[in-house]
């Protein structure tokens, strides 16, 4: 019987501290994963003290855009002479329609303008003023409604429209 005890004593002296699978994953688990997340964890605190706070370079200008106003307000003069509908076919809408970019009809080309014509004024000048495809809104420029009408009228008649020239809208009376 004394010989089985000394044997087993002999045996644990020869071994390692890792005795199943479980111990194992432990040990991997401990002496790779974990350091490698501590370093990702130094690299981001040492890049994030060095880093300027927001506003330190120019306090005047990040107070101003903290709190600067959500709309913008554009004053236009009222009285300014409005364009005609070839200006502003020049101006804005020759862009696309003089070559027919992005599917837009070309100017004077009747085929291409019949269909938009059948639908009627109104529904060019809305889609003229909100955009439609690949055109923006009022063409993308920054026209007012009126001479988005003309520049409609203008290129629809060229197209083989009889439209009339729109009538310029009345001042509102001064109170």
């Amino acid at each position: 019987m004394s010989d089985s005890s000394n044997t087993t004593v002999h045996d644990d002296a020869h071994t390692g501290p890792i005795k199943n699978p479980k111990q194992l994953l432990i040990a991997v688990l401990f002496s790779f994963v974990v350091p490698i997340f501590i370093i990702i964890g130094l690299v981001y605190v040492v890049s994030v003290e060095n880093k300027p706070a927001a506003g330190a370079v120019n306090p005047e200008k990040a107070t101003a855009q903290r709190i600067q106003k959500i709309g913008m307000v554009e004053i236009r003069d009222a009285n300014r002479e409005m364009k005609s509908g070839e200006e502003v076919f020049k101006g804005q809408c020759s862009a696309c329609h003089a070559s027919g970019a992005a599917g837009a009809p070309k100017f004077g080309d009747a085929a291409a303008w019949a269909p938009r014509i059948k639908t009627g004024f109104d529904a060019l000048w809305n889609s003229a003023l909100k955009g439609k495809g690949a055109m923006g809104a009022q063409g993308g420029g920054d026209l007012s409604d009126f001479e988005v009408a003309r520049g409609v009228v203008y290129m629809a008649n060229a197209g083989g429209a009889k439209f009339a020239d729109p009538k310029k809208p009345e001042a509102a009376p001064a109170k």
